[in-house]
This record gives C-alpha cells, sequence and structure tokens, in this order.
C-alpha cells in the first residue's frame, strides 16, 4: 500500500498566479464521472514537466516560438482510502483548484 496517495496536475504556466500550498482541490476521475473526490495543494513543482522528461524537446536554432510551458501541480487527498479504492495509477483525472465559494465552481459539484 502506498504511504502517500496523490495526483499531479499539469497547469499551464499563466494559471499559476493564484495557486498556492494548501488550497482546496476538487478531483473528478474521467473513468467514474459521478465520483468526487477532495484534497490540497501539496506542491508546485519547481521546474516545467519538459525540463525533467528524459527526452526533453529541443528547439531548432534560429526558430523562436513562444510555447506555454506546463507545470506538475501535486494534489493529495483528504481521504486517501476513499481515493485508493477509487483510482489507480496512470488514469486520467480532471482537478480543479477551489479559490473560494465562487459560483463558476458549482457546475464542477454537480
Amino acid at each position: 500500500m502506498p504511504r502517500e496517495l496523490y495526483v499531479t496536475a499539469n497547469y499551464k504556466e499563466t494559471q499559476l498566479t493564484d495557486i498556492r500550498p494548501g488550497l482546496a482541490a476538487l478531483v473528478r476521475v474521467d473513468d467514474l464521472p459521478g465520483l468526487r473526490l477532495y484534497g490540497r495543494v501539496d506542491s508546485i513543482q519547481r521546474g516545467t514537466g519538459a525540463e525533467f522528461a528524459l527526452l526533453p524537446p529541443e528547439n531548432a536554432t534560429g526558430n523562436f516560438v513562444k510555447v506555454v510551458q506546463r507545470v506538475p501541480v501535486k494534489v493529495t487527498f483528504d481521504d486517501p482510502g476513499a481515493a485508493l479504492r477509487w483510482i489507480s495509477p496512470e488514469m486520467s483525472v480532471e482537478v480543479r483548484i477551489v479559490f473560494g465559494s465562487h459560483p463558476r465552481w458549482l457546475n464542477f459539484l454537480d
């Protein structure tokens, strides 16, 4: 049994402005549409996913195209036991970070 259960959400670097450790997160598993799991932002990786990839992409010299990078955000579960019952490694999930009780989050909770 794993000691710590978490998911990694890859957010665009332009979406990280207000994301901080401790913020609430809602996790929906693609395979189980009715299931909602709750957690918290644990940490934000200090580098993009491409930087730590086994084969990082190489841009051709002389060409510059701005590409928005993805930064891994680690989300741990409030109830790891419930999450462990339902999810397995490499399953696809949708993670929403909650900044408050804004109406835009109500659709995700339905």
